[in-house]
């Protein structure tokens, strides 16, 4: 088990890499190559040989090997990432930088998205260094950089780039998975993610006829954008239901004590009551308008007018995704894919998956663990060119009433101290074994 010297660590490390500022506000601006390097010092402390790989100067990765007991076993890859997004230091209780630790919380942006997994990683390598552990098989630890934009200066530059240093890595572990959801009756869930909606983000174009905005003009461009955003804002998705949503749904049933009746998930989403947020998001594909470009002048009708939506689809259904856009659009109202990424489905009857299911149930008897598909990505999409089948899997152990879901890019982000120690004891007896 993880020793006392790896629990003070990640508190410190969680501290001591928040207080690095890498805010990635989008097309390339962010440095994170402080946090690498504070990363690679760290690993390299451990007797590790670790790398540091940039394809854009000062957006800096880090890959380290740790070998394993069994040279012909599957390699695993362990990542996380070093970039957060901004946070406006006026909305919030404590500077978002500050990294400070306050009754038994440590604060700040990147608390859980996603510096605390990080810190848990650097806490457990350098644990079983002074211990002289080895796992049973390779574990390739990789922390990135831009995964918070398009992850083309981080997992997708080592994926297409860098790909020998993952040889062998069969499956992997990275953000937002083993995390407690209390359902208000007493019951703790812990979903295992093992699927993510792929990413759609798309821009829409609408043409007209430029004109005086005091003349009657049928090929208004902002009115013709407004018509396809309006289209796409209220359409309705039907219901779909990928292998791990099925798993989810029918293990819940289960627990609550229900007919898992999936010819009636929306009445059956409804009789879970709070434990339907791990599954509702992830039945449909989805397409949220968020951003409007039109005009110049109050007076004058644009030539162009342009828009940008959130678009997730689930796994083996990208084909509808697209054909829905193209229907909703219609013909005055151009669309082009403005960041896209595959969608991803992993088994949950895999030994890697119950692995990580025994390692939460030895530290959280009392907890429940469920499969989840995220209805966003990760860094695992990119991964994914290189074979690797991806997991959701950041254990804490949460108090009731804090809500994880809301730390994610929120005011006031924060992990508790007890949730990293767990977080460590969990990943420390999954690697050990996995």
């Amino acid at each position: 088990m993880a020793d006392g010297q790896a629990l003070d660590e990640v508190v410190t490390f969680t501290s001591d890499l928040i207080r690095i500022d890498t805010t990635n506000r989008g097309g390339g601006d962010c440095r994170e190559r402080p946090a690498a390097e504070y990363a690679a010092a760290r690993l390299a402390e451990a007797g590790l040989e670790p790398a540091l790989l940039e394809r854009t100067e000062g957006r800096t990765n880090v890959v380290a090997r740790i070998e394993g007991t069994e040279p012909s076993a599957d390699a695993l890859l362990v990542h996380g990432h070093l970039d957060v997004v901004p946070a406006q230091a006026g909305e919030w209780s404590v500077h978002p930088f500050s990294g400070e630790i306050r009754d038994g919380v440590v604060w700040g942006r990147g608390a859980v998205d996603m510096k605390n997994m990080d810190a848990m990683i650097l806490a457990v390598v350098r644990s079983w260094a002074r211990e002289g552990v080895r796992p049973r098989r390779d574990v390739v630890i990789a922390f990135t950089a831009d995964e918070e934009a398009s992850a083309a200066d981080g997992s997708g530059f080592l994926a297409d780039r860098h790909a020998a240093l993952f040889e062998g890595c069969t499956e992997g572990i990275g953000e937002s998975g083993a995390f407690t959801v209390h359902d208000g009756s007493g019951r703790q869930l812990y979903p295992l993610a093992a699927g993510e909606r792929g990413t759609g983000w798309v821009k829409l174009t609408a043409h007209g006829r430029a004109a005086h905005g005091s003349r009657p003009n049928r090929e208004n461009a902002v009115t013709r954008l407004a018509a396809a955003v309006t289209r796409i804002g209220a359409h309705e998705w039907p219901l779909r239901l990928t292998p791990t949503v099925r798993a989810a749904l029918t293990e819940l049933a289960a627990l609550y004590g229900l007919d898992a009746d999936l010819d009636d998930v929306d009445g059956l989403l409804e009789k879970l009551g709070p434990a339907a947020r791990l599954v509702e998001a992830t039945v449909r594909n989805s397409a949220n308008p968020t951003m409007l470009e039109a005009g110049y002048k109050v007076n004058v009708i644009p030539g162009e007018a342009v828009a940008y939506v959130d678009g997730r689809y689930l796994p083996g259904h990208e084909d509808e995704f697209r054909a829905t856009l193209d229907q909703l659009t219609g013909p005055d109202v151009n669309w082009e894919f403005h960041h896209h990424e595959v969608a991803l489905q992993s088994p949950v009857d895999s030994p890697t998956y119950a692995r990580m299911r025994a390692a939460v149930e030895e530290f959280a008897p009392e907890g429940h663990v469920v499969p989840y598909c995220m209805p966003g990505g990760t860094d695992a999409k990119q991964f994914s060119r290189l074979g690797i089948t991806g997991y959701g899997f950041s254990p804490l152990k949460l108090p009731e009433g804090y809500d994880y879901g809301a730390m994610f890019h929120g005011v006031d982000e924060r992990v508790p101290i007890e949730a990293l120690h767990f977080g460590v004891r969990v990943l420390d007896r999954f690697l050990r074994t996995a």
